[in-house]
Order: structure tokens, then sequence, then C-alpha cells
């Protein structure tokens, strides 16, 4: 069993996607009819779909995709973690139908111009709520952002995060010194795990290869080690650079053989709970 666990789709018709430029090849509709043949050509068994924009209509229709299709084992979802009655609200969304398929939240802390987002008192309030409810919290953050990000860890030691795209390591720059040590005093919290995904995207992506890649992915491994690692395809932001099959592909290459059932099926169904 493969799990693909950072996957989005988008429908233009329904809501824009206004982080994405007008001359972009990814300003068009992606859907789960796109995604569902390149996953299963790539051996992909099971996906989970993760939250693109702020907005609280986003997650409840990903939910309903989920519960209508069988390639979507999970969502993770947005919803304002600063609300007061973030809890009901969580309670709500879970109430839904395909409600039992939320596994997560996730906000666009890469956005937030305070570096210290996770750790205001309102945010520590909406993090603590998904502790109680059994969720967990998945950080897209950039680099600068890493070491609040290990103090709200240390902070809900009780609360799993899930840092997506490896917290965006410099890949193109190769300047990956600062990145790996704040990554390295993440992943010294046993309650941090992390997506390696959307890597192809930090490298160049009209010229990367897969040992411009490594460097980052070793220093993952040697870190949170294969347990605490799963992969994700980051469709589709990544066709800007791979094909879905290249992605799957430079993943395994990335990886050795005997981690490859903790990374690409394990990890993901223990944390997400598939």
């Amino acid at each position: 069993m493969t799990v693909d666990a950072h996957h989005h789709i988008w429908d233009l018709s329904v809501r824009d996607q206004d982080w994405i430029p007008e001359d972009s090849v990814l300003r068009r509709d992606f859907g789960l009819s796109d995604l569902v043949p390149e996953a299963r050509a790539a051996g992909v068994d099971r996906t989970i779909l993760v939250q693109t924009i702020t907005v609280p209509e986003e997650t409840p229709e990903f939910l309903a995709l989920a519960e209508a299709h069988d390639l979507v084992a999970g969502v993770v979802g947005w919803t304002d973690l600063t609300r007061p009655d973030v809890a009901d609200e969580l309670a709500r969304l879970r109430e839904l139908p395909g409600g039992h398929y939320l596994k997560g939240i996730r906000h666009q802390v890469q956005g937030e111009p305070d570096p210290e987002w996770l750790l205001r008192p309102d945010v520590h309030r909406g993090l603590a709520a998904l502790t109680e409810a059994g969720l967990v919290y998945d950080l897209i953050v950039q680099p600068h952002q890493l070491p609040a990000s290990a103090k709200a860890a240390a902070s809900h030691p009780e609360l799993t995060f899930v840092l997506d795209h490896l917290g965006k390591p410099p890949i193109a720059s190769g300047t990956l010194d600062a990145w790996a040590a704040d990554v390295r005093a993440l992943a010294a919290l046993p309650n941090v795990v992390a997506k390696l995904s959307g890597l192809v995207t930090e490298a160049d992506p009209q010229t990367w290869t897969v040992d411009d890649l490594r460097p980052s992915v070793d220093i993952a491994l040697d870190a949170f080690g294969p347990d605490r690692l799963m992969f994700g395809s980051d469709w589709p932001v990544s066709v800007l650079g791979a094909t879905y099959g290249q992605v799957v592909d430079a993943a395994r290459e990335l990886t050795p053989e005997s981690a490859h059932t903790q990374i690409f099926e394990a990890t993901a169904t223990r944390v997400y709970g598939l």
C-alpha cells in the first residue's frame, strides 16, 4: 500500500486561487479525475488531500470528496485556529458528510508577516483544541519560521506536528546550513514528523536533478529517521518541474529501499490514522 501524504486540487470556477500567477501552468482546474490515473500508474493507493487557501468552505468540500472517492483516505483542512469557538468548529466539521476523513488542520503560516505567529496566545489555544480533538497540525512554514515551529511543538508535546516540504530548504541556492540546524532542532522533538514533499520546486524546477535534492533528503533521513518521514507528491504544484511519476521515482531513488515501507506507507498511516 503506497500513500501520497500531500496533494491538492482546485476548481477555478468555484473559487480563485489568488496565489497562482496569471501566466502559470497551474492556472487551470486540477481535480481528482486528473490525479487518479497518474497516481494509479505510479502505484499510489491512498492519498491525503491538503487545503490550499484559507476559506471555511473548502474543508467541507474536501471532506465530501473523500467520502465519494476511495483514493482520498484523509483530509488536512483549514479552520481559523484563533477563533474563540475553534473546538466547536472542529466538532462541527467532523459531523459533516465525510467528517471522519478530517485528519488534521493547516494554516498558511508561511504567509504570516509575524515570524512568531505560532506562538501567539490565540494560536496556542487553537493548537490545544487540536490536541483535544485528536487531530494533527501540518506546518507550512518558511525556513526563518522553523525556530518558532520548534517552540510551538515543544509547548504542545501531545500534538503531532507534520512539517510540510521539509520546511522548504533553500535547495536552489545550496545554502543549507542554517536550515539544517533548525530542522535538526525541530526533529529532536518526538512529536514532530516531516514530509518528503515539495522539493522539486525548492530546487530549480526546470533543471533539477535527483542529486540536487539529495543533501536535503539525507539531512532529513538522519534527523528524523524513516519512521518519522512520509512521502508527499505536492501535486499539482509539482507539475512546475516534474510529472507525478517523476516525483515518485525521485523519492524512491533518494531513500533506502529498506526504508520504503515506512516512508511510503507506515508513517502516514500511523500519523493520520488511515
